[in-house]
Protein backbone atom coordinates (compact mmCIF):
# COMPACT_ATOMS: atom_id res chain seq x y z
CA UNK A 1 0.00 0.00 0.00
CA UNK A 2 0.97 3.78 -0.35
CA UNK A 3 -1.30 6.05 1.64
CA UNK A 4 1.16 8.75 2.33
CA UNK A 5 4.18 10.10 0.48
CA UNK A 6 6.21 13.49 -0.12
CA UNK A 7 6.42 15.81 -2.74
CA UNK A 8 8.61 19.17 -1.91
CA UNK A 9 10.75 18.89 -5.24
CA UNK A 10 9.43 22.34 -7.43
CA UNK A 11 7.85 21.43 -10.72
CA UNK A 12 10.80 22.98 -12.73
CA UNK A 13 12.94 20.69 -11.31
CA UNK A 14 10.71 17.56 -11.67
CA UNK A 15 9.44 18.96 -15.66
CA UNK A 16 13.64 18.86 -16.13
CA UNK A 17 14.05 15.41 -14.76
CA UNK A 18 11.31 13.46 -16.26
CA UNK A 19 11.76 15.87 -19.39
CA UNK A 20 8.85 17.19 -19.51
CA UNK A 21 6.79 20.41 -19.72
CA UNK A 22 4.90 21.55 -16.92
CA UNK A 23 1.07 22.25 -18.13
CA UNK A 24 -0.11 25.92 -17.06
CA UNK A 25 -3.71 26.58 -16.51
CA UNK A 26 -4.42 24.34 -13.14
CA UNK A 27 -3.61 25.74 -9.50
CA UNK A 28 -0.43 23.89 -8.77
CA UNK A 29 -0.16 21.64 -5.46
CA UNK A 30 1.84 23.55 -2.98
CA UNK A 31 5.22 21.09 -2.09
CA UNK A 32 4.11 18.67 0.85
CA UNK A 33 5.85 16.52 3.08
CA UNK A 34 3.00 14.48 3.88
CA UNK A 35 0.90 14.13 0.87
CA UNK A 36 -2.51 12.59 1.62
CA UNK A 37 -5.58 11.11 -0.31
CA UNK A 38 -7.61 13.54 -2.46
CA UNK A 39 -4.71 16.09 -2.64
CA UNK A 40 -3.64 17.59 -5.37
CA UNK A 41 -0.67 16.04 -6.96
CA UNK A 42 1.95 16.21 -9.78
CA UNK A 43 1.91 13.47 -12.46
CA UNK A 44 3.96 13.19 -15.62
CA UNK A 45 1.58 11.91 -18.79
CA UNK A 46 2.22 11.76 -22.36
CA UNK A 47 0.29 13.83 -25.22
CA UNK A 48 0.67 13.90 -28.83
CA UNK A 49 2.83 16.56 -28.07
CA UNK A 50 5.42 15.14 -25.51
CA UNK A 51 5.49 14.63 -22.10
CA UNK A 52 3.70 16.93 -19.37
CA UNK A 53 3.61 17.58 -16.03
CA UNK A 54 0.04 17.82 -14.98
CA UNK A 55 -2.19 18.17 -11.69
CA UNK A 56 -4.71 14.94 -10.51
CA UNK A 57 -6.34 14.72 -7.41
CA UNK A 58 -4.90 11.54 -5.83
CA UNK A 59 -8.07 8.81 -5.42
CA UNK A 60 -8.58 7.11 -8.82
CA UNK A 61 -12.78 8.19 -10.23
CA UNK A 62 -13.94 6.28 -12.79
CA UNK A 63 -15.75 8.30 -15.29
CA UNK A 64 -18.86 5.79 -14.46
CA UNK A 65 -18.74 7.04 -10.84
CA UNK A 66 -22.17 8.66 -9.47
CA UNK A 67 -19.77 10.40 -6.77
CA UNK A 68 -16.45 11.20 -6.65
CA UNK A 69 -15.97 10.25 -2.88
CA UNK A 70 -15.38 6.85 -4.74
CA UNK A 71 -11.84 7.79 -5.39
CA UNK A 72 -10.86 8.24 -1.34
CA UNK A 73 -11.22 4.33 -1.63
CA UNK A 74 -9.23 4.09 -5.00
CA UNK A 75 -5.65 5.77 -3.91
CA UNK A 76 -3.92 2.42 -5.20
CA UNK A 77 -4.29 -0.72 -7.92
CA UNK A 78 -2.70 -4.09 -7.54
CA UNK A 79 -0.50 -4.58 -10.13
CA UNK A 80 -1.33 -7.73 -10.19
CA UNK A 81 -4.96 -7.31 -11.11
CA UNK A 82 -4.69 -4.20 -13.44
CA UNK A 83 -5.97 -5.86 -16.45
CA UNK A 84 -8.64 -7.50 -14.54
CA UNK A 85 -10.40 -4.95 -12.47
CA UNK A 86 -13.09 -3.40 -13.98
CA UNK A 87 -12.27 0.33 -12.60
CA UNK A 88 -8.44 -0.45 -14.17
CA UNK A 89 -8.31 -2.50 -17.11
CA UNK A 90 -9.94 0.35 -19.59
CA UNK A 91 -7.27 3.03 -18.64
CA UNK A 92 -3.99 0.23 -18.93
CA UNK A 93 -4.06 1.13 -22.21
CA UNK A 94 -4.15 4.78 -22.93
CA UNK A 95 -4.27 6.27 -19.32
CA UNK A 96 -0.82 5.51 -18.10
CA UNK A 97 1.33 8.25 -15.99
CA UNK A 98 3.82 8.51 -13.37
CA UNK A 99 4.01 10.32 -10.20
CA UNK A 100 6.81 12.09 -9.03
CA UNK A 101 7.74 11.65 -5.25
CA UNK A 102 10.94 12.41 -2.92
CA UNK A 103 9.71 9.26 -0.77
CA UNK A 104 6.75 7.81 0.93
CA UNK A 105 5.73 6.47 4.56
CA UNK A 106 4.73 3.16 5.52
CA UNK A 107 4.07 2.14 9.18
CA UNK A 108 6.15 -0.89 10.92
CA UNK A 109 4.63 -3.01 13.39
CA UNK A 110 7.26 -2.98 16.83
CA UNK A 111 7.15 -6.11 19.13
CA UNK A 112 5.59 -4.87 22.03
CA UNK A 113 4.21 -1.85 21.10
CA UNK A 114 0.56 -1.00 19.64
CA UNK A 115 1.67 2.16 18.08
CA UNK A 116 3.20 1.42 14.84
CA UNK A 117 6.95 3.31 14.00
CA UNK A 118 6.24 5.48 10.94
CA UNK A 119 8.99 4.46 8.42
CA UNK A 120 10.28 7.10 5.40
CA UNK A 121 11.61 5.28 2.18
CA UNK A 122 13.28 6.97 -0.62
CA UNK A 123 16.14 6.05 -3.16
CA UNK A 124 19.76 5.70 -2.24
CA UNK A 125 20.69 8.30 -4.66
CA UNK A 126 18.33 11.08 -4.01
CA UNK A 127 17.00 11.07 -7.05
CA UNK A 128 12.71 11.49 -7.21
CA UNK A 129 10.43 8.40 -7.08
CA UNK A 130 9.34 7.35 -10.58
CA UNK A 131 5.41 5.60 -9.35
CA UNK A 132 3.64 3.62 -11.85
CA UNK A 133 0.25 5.40 -12.00
CA UNK A 134 -3.22 5.17 -14.25
CA UNK A 135 -5.18 8.46 -14.42
CA UNK A 136 -9.09 8.42 -15.04
CA UNK A 137 -11.44 11.93 -15.92
CA UNK A 138 -15.13 12.39 -14.70
CA UNK A 139 -17.94 14.70 -14.80
CA UNK A 140 -20.20 15.12 -12.16
CA UNK A 141 -23.14 13.78 -13.59
CA UNK A 142 -25.19 16.01 -10.88
CA UNK A 143 -24.08 19.42 -11.96
CA UNK A 144 -24.83 18.85 -16.11
CA UNK A 145 -22.57 18.63 -19.19
CA UNK A 146 -21.10 21.96 -18.18
CA UNK A 147 -19.67 20.93 -15.04
CA UNK A 148 -15.69 20.92 -15.03
CA UNK A 149 -14.05 17.95 -15.95
CA UNK A 150 -11.76 16.21 -12.92
CA UNK A 151 -8.81 14.59 -13.46
CA UNK A 152 -7.90 11.90 -10.80
CA UNK A 153 -5.10 9.16 -10.15
CA UNK A 154 -4.07 6.30 -8.80
CA UNK A 155 -0.61 4.62 -7.55
CA UNK A 156 0.13 0.93 -8.41
CA UNK A 157 2.00 -1.39 -6.21
CA UNK A 158 3.55 -4.30 -6.12
CA UNK A 159 4.65 -7.14 -3.57
CA UNK A 160 7.84 -5.70 -1.16
CA UNK A 161 11.38 -5.98 -2.13
CA UNK A 162 13.57 -7.09 0.66
CA UNK A 163 13.96 -3.73 1.83
CA UNK A 164 10.09 -3.28 2.32
CA UNK A 165 9.10 -6.66 3.41
CA UNK A 166 9.97 -5.77 7.38
CA UNK A 167 7.96 -3.17 7.08
CA UNK A 168 4.86 -4.27 4.60
CA UNK A 169 4.37 -6.34 2.34
CA UNK A 170 3.04 -3.88 -0.51
CA UNK A 171 5.06 -0.79 -2.09
CA UNK A 172 4.89 0.84 -5.01
CA UNK A 173 5.72 0.15 -8.58
CA UNK A 174 8.54 2.19 -8.98
CA UNK A 175 9.91 2.59 -12.25
CA UNK A 176 13.31 3.31 -13.42
CA UNK A 177 14.37 6.05 -16.27
CA UNK A 178 14.99 2.95 -19.27
CA UNK A 179 11.14 1.87 -18.75
CA UNK A 180 9.44 5.43 -18.33
CA UNK A 181 9.02 5.48 -22.28
CA UNK A 182 7.30 1.94 -22.26
CA UNK A 183 5.33 2.91 -19.46
CA UNK A 184 4.36 6.48 -20.98
CA UNK A 185 3.78 5.75 -24.04
CA UNK A 186 0.20 4.59 -25.44
CA UNK A 187 -0.80 1.62 -26.47
CA UNK A 188 -2.17 -1.88 -25.22
CA UNK A 189 -0.06 -3.87 -22.62
CA UNK A 190 -0.27 -7.56 -22.37
CA UNK A 191 -0.25 -9.43 -19.18
CA UNK A 192 3.51 -10.39 -19.52
CA UNK A 193 4.79 -6.85 -19.88
CA UNK A 194 2.48 -5.45 -16.79
CA UNK A 195 4.49 -8.59 -15.13
CA UNK A 196 7.62 -7.18 -16.11
CA UNK A 197 7.74 -3.82 -15.43
CA UNK A 198 5.51 -3.21 -12.33
CA UNK A 199 8.08 -5.25 -10.13
CA UNK A 200 9.75 -4.54 -6.45
CA UNK A 201 12.19 -2.05 -6.56
CA UNK A 202 15.85 -3.82 -6.99
CA UNK A 203 18.16 -3.97 -4.11
CA UNK A 204 20.02 -1.48 -3.28
CA UNK A 205 17.74 0.95 -4.94
CA UNK A 206 15.85 2.37 -1.79
CA UNK A 207 16.92 3.58 2.06
CA UNK A 208 14.61 4.15 4.51
CA UNK A 209 14.53 5.13 8.58
CA UNK A 210 12.15 5.80 11.02
CA UNK A 211 10.44 8.82 11.71
CA UNK A 212 8.54 11.25 14.02
CA UNK A 213 4.76 9.84 14.86
CA UNK A 214 3.81 13.83 13.97
CA UNK A 215 3.39 12.09 10.27
CA UNK A 216 0.44 10.60 11.66
CA UNK A 217 -1.60 13.57 11.27
CA UNK A 218 -2.61 15.36 7.99
CA UNK A 219 -2.32 18.48 9.61
CA UNK A 220 1.24 18.25 9.75
CA UNK A 221 3.48 19.08 7.31
CA UNK A 222 6.98 20.43 7.08
CA UNK A 223 10.55 19.13 6.66
CA UNK A 224 11.06 17.65 10.18
CA UNK A 225 8.80 14.81 9.24
CA UNK A 226 11.46 13.01 6.84
CA UNK A 227 14.10 13.77 9.76
CA UNK A 228 15.36 10.38 11.20
CA UNK A 229 14.58 9.77 14.65
CA UNK A 230 15.26 7.45 17.34
CA UNK A 231 12.57 4.32 17.34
Amino acid sequence: MCGRYVSATPPEVLAAYFDATVTEGVAPPEPSYNVAPTNGVWAVVERADGRHLEVFRWGLVPSWAAEVKVGAKMINARAETLLTKPAFRSLVPRRRCLVPADGFYEWQAMPGQRAKQPMYIHRCDGAPLALAGLWSTWRDPAAGPEAPWLHSLTIVTTAANATMAPVHDRMPAILEPVDWARWLTPGPLDAATVAGLLVPAGEGVLTLHPVSTDVNRVSVNDAHLIDEVAP
